[in-house]
């Protein structure tokens, strides 16, 4: 039997159990800012953790509407830190960026300005260069204020953000990596047990993971930094997985070999 004309439209905008949408609207106003079941304010540090190294990440426009998105977190624990809401990044999105690309420009010097580096993972045809080497070959005036750019996003939408800043970036930014234990095929160095979401092949890790280990690198007290960052982060995974489904492994790519059957990482 077909409703009254209008009849959809009168239930979406009012919900036949109240009591249930009040309880999904219910946000801690403690200063996390999630909901109140998966409150993370008593891990949140008081004070945003000052770095000398600058966070830009471009932020891919669906993750927005992501319930299990770490950069909102990251945001609140870090003080140098800056989202930029898009699919890629240019001239006019963000001042420490152009900056640099301006710097590029003036100088006579063909090299990209050494402060600055973009994590991805490298290919045959685009490698790149692991974050721990770049570190001990940089200058150290080069090391104090680096910049560090970071696309936060679906792996294939990571992918499509990074192509299509690369006419920018390229300019003042050196692409870099975490080190990979290569008798593993396309290995982490960390065995991150943070999961949130299932990912694509082994070596993805969430954005605001791969941004702590980062400053683990970059910054003079990076172990602390890091420690810090993901004891937060293990925090809203403990929680959240209490409200998860378990997970399974994408067969397409297992069929593929790019992932083991018991490879499930964690990733915005």
């Amino acid at each position: 039997m077909e409703g009254e004309p209008g009849e959809e439209e009168h239930l979406l905008l009012f919900p036949a159990t109240p009591a249930a949408a009040e309880i999904r609207r219910k946000i801690c106003s403690g200063g996390c800012d999630r909901p109140v079941k998966v409150c993370l304010c008593e891990k949140i540090p008081r004070e945003p953790i000052p770095t000398t190294t600058q966070i830009v990440i471009l932020q891919h426009p669906h993750e927005q509407r992501q319930k299990l998105a770490t950069v909102p977190v990251l945001k609140k624990c870090l003080e140098n830190c800056e989202i930029i809401v898009g699919r890629r990044l240019r001239r006019g999105h963000s001042p420490i960026l152009d900056s640099l690309y301006q710097e590029s420009k003036d100088s006579a010097d063909s090299t990209p300005v050494c402060r600055a580096v973009f994590l991805f993972p490298g290919t045959e045809l685009m490698p790149s260069i692991e974050i721990n080497e770049w570190r001990s070959s940089s200058k150290r005036a080069c090391i104090d204020g680096s910049v560090l750019i970071v696309f936060d996003g679906t792996w294939k939408h990571a992918k499509e953000m990074m192509f299509a800043s690369l006419p920018f970036i390229s300019k003042f930014a050196t692409r870099v990596c975490f080190g990979c234990e290569y008798e593993v095929d396309g290995g982490s160095i960390y065995d991150s047990d943070l999961i949130l979401k299932k990912e694509p092949f082994k070596g993805c890790m969430s954005t605001m993971e791969a941004v702590a280990r980062a400053l683990g690198v970059l910054e003079t007290s990076g172990v602390e930094i890091e420690a810090k960052l993901v004891e937060v982060l293990k925090s809203m995974v403990s929680l959240q997985a209490c409200y998860l489904k378990p997970m399974k492994p994408r067969k397409k790519l297992l069929g593929k070999g790019m992932v083991q059957k018991t490879n499930i990482e964690a990733a915005d």
